[in-house]
């Protein structure tokens, strides 16, 4: 995982690691941040690393740095390029892993179930 956020008017890398709960953290109410995260999927007869690709908007930042979140969000696709799924997200209870494994499950395409046939 890799956090990106503001620091004046400069965009810098603010954290990176592999923990979900320290990635959560830091996005806070009045914080525009992007986040790029790795997410294994699968089933125990295929596993695969996909990535997504975050907007957070949170829900104290006004209305100007909201409008420049497209520009801002477009530079950073130039550097961050390769993901399945990219979402915008502006309340915690959308902040989920749960959540985000859903969303690249349905980009994903073929699911095969748990491997496991009924006779």
């Amino acid at each position: 995982m890799a956090v990106f956020k503001f620091d004046g008017n400069r965009i810098i890398v603010s954290g990176t690691g592999t923990d979900f709960e320290d990635f959560k953290v830091q996005f806070g109410e009045d914080d525009r941040a992007f986040g790029y995260l790795r997410i294994q999927m699968g089933d125990e007869m295929s596993k695969r690393k996909k990535f997504l690709f975050l907007t957070w908007v949170g829900p104290s930042v006004g209305v100007i740095k909201r409008a420049k979140m497209s520009t801002d969000k477009a530079m950073v696709k130039e550097v961050i390029a390769n993901f399945a799924v990219e979402l915008q997200i502006e309340t915690m209870a959308e902040f989920d892993v749960t959540y985000f494994k859903e969303q690249l499950m349905r980009a994903g395409g073929a699911n095969y179930g748990t491997g496991v046939r009924d006779l």
